[in-house]
């Protein structure tokens, strides 16, 4: 009983309620990036869950994959195309996790899909009013999804994403932050 409430103490003080930031506040502080990503937190979280890390049908995972020409050379990238590829992965997981969490899992995975769910949708509605220049590109996955019955799978791929993709995005993006 004290382990789920420590658990339900530590899902809430971790959700982000009210961002009252704008997007490029989020390209320009590496730190905030870095601390809303609760990967870490959730995979600690999920290590004291009783019961098993399988889940009850496949979870397609998001594609982490990085093209380096295309994403690491400012001169050959595409913000907008950058966007619409991690806005598809988040997107494709999202699904899956509503799935899941409609499907009865078990207290612990239950939480935790749930926080998994919020986290991916403050990061989508980040990148969703961050304004670009260019003309808007359709989300567009970069890769075939993988798919696996295994949540801390998941939470790994869906950390490569942010720490990958994301901060790739975002570092292409540092020259619309102003300096402080």
């Amino acid at each position: 009983m004290a382990l789920s409430r420590l658990l339900l103490l530590c899902m809430v003080a971790s959700e982000v309620w009210d961002v009252q930031t704008r997007p490029i506040d989020f390209v320009c502080n590496r730190d905030a990036r870095r601390a809303m990503n609760i990967v870490a937190e959730m995979e600690a979280a999920l290590r004291v869950c009783d019961g098993s890390t399988t889940l009850s049908t496949l979870v397609q995972l998001p594609c982490i994959q990085v093209h380096k020409a295309s994403w690491g050379n400012k001169s050959v990238c595409d913000p907008q195309e950058q966007r619409g590829d991690i806005v598809a992965s988040l997107k494709l997981l999202i699904e899956d996790v509503k799935v899941l969490k409609a499907a009865s899992q078990p207290g612990c995975t239950s939480s935790l899909l749930h926080r998994l769910e919020r986290s991916i949708n403050n990061y989508l509605r980040i990148l969703t009013h961050l304004e670009l220049s260019g003309p808007a590109e359709s989300p567009a996955l970069s890769c075939v999804p993988q798919s696996t019955q295994s949540l801390s799978t998941i939470l790994w791929t869906y950390n490569r994403l942010l720490s990958g993709k994301l901060e790739g995005l975002m570092d292409n993006l540092a020259d619309k932050c102003t300096p402080q």
